[in-house]
């Protein structure tokens, strides 16, 4: 089956680049951990040479390995001169002239998945609002890792891809609970085109159950589709907002303005007609 996932890849090379503007320093780099736990500098940005392109960084060692190994922000004013790393890359990041380095890991429930570099031609104290920097964009990596996980997982965990008809009942409620919450994630993601595509993945999710053609021209937003789709796990007012980042009062208004759509009386009712109008799976 194909899914819309966000790449990490392309994750890892946007946020090098929010990295390079947030910290104002001309050169960022970094990449993925391997299941080796090798760190492959695979993006670099203002970079003048290839000499970091490819680069394989062993657990321990260099400045990459030790963050991903202590699983820390580390700063070096001076790195060449640094007795707090190994030195075994002294000639690649001299090619590029670096001197002054950050390096920040990106860990993604416990385990560090990729490291990101920012760095100065020349020797400097690294001011603790560029660390601060670094942190902020390598968490903001973290949360769109983590929503590209738990859409894969669910995917997985579904089997969306076998024939309608075998799914069972206990089949069909995991698809409507992950339909669910896959809308809950998007919503939560601070990345509008990552919104839109685990919504994507949402919707193709929903296909898995023998919805009917949409009937007549009731339309919901997103949002209340949103509310809905919280409402048909059992989720209270006060649940659905926790889940979606709303007050309890949004998301009742949010709810009404479905009701009436729908022309139902109560939150049940609702969703069986959304359900009906396939709207909802």
């Amino acid at each position: 089956m194909t899914t819309t996932v966000p790449d990490e890849r392309a994750r890892i090379r946007t946020a090098l680049r929010d990295l390079a503007r947030t910290t104002a320093l001309p050169m960022a780099f970094g990449g993925p951990v391997l299941p080796t736990h090798h760190l492959l500098l695979s993006d670099l940005v203002g970079a003048r040479t290839t000499s970091l392109q490819g680069l394989s960084v062993r657990p321990g060692t260099g400045l990459g390995g030790k963050v991903v190994t202590v699983a820390q922000p580390i700063a070096v004013p001076d790195y060449p001169n640094t007795p707090v790393i190994t030195h075994e890359y002294d000639s690649a990041v001299a090619a590029e002239r670096l001197q002054s380095l950050i390096s920040v890991p990106v860990i993604v429930r416990g385990t560090v998945r990729a490291v990101l570099y920012a760095g100065l031609r020349h020797a400097a104290p690294v001011a603790e609002r560029v660390l601060d920097q670094g942190t902020a964009v390598a968490r903001e990596l973290e949360q769109e890792l983590v929503v590209r996980d738990e859409v894969e997982h669910r995917v997985a965990q579904l089997h969306s891809d076998q024939p309608r008809s075998e799914l069972s009942g206990t089949e069909r409620e995991q698809v409507r609970e992950a339909y669910a919450q896959l809308r809950v994630i998007a919503q939560q993601t601070t990345q509008p085109e990552v919104r839109e595509r685990v919504r994507g993945v949402a919707e193709h999710l929903g296909t898995s159950l023998e919805r009917p053609n949409r009937t007549g021209s009731v339309t919901l937003s997103p949002r209340e589709l949103d509310v809905l789709a919280c409402v048909a796990l059992g989720c209270t007012n006060a649940d659905a907002a926790t889940s979606l980042g709303l007050l309890p009062e949004t998301v009742k208004s949010y709810l009404r303005s479905a009701m009436i759509k729908l022309d139902c009386r109560n939150r049940t009712e609702a969703v069986a007609a959304a359900r009906k109008a396939g709207l909802l799976p």
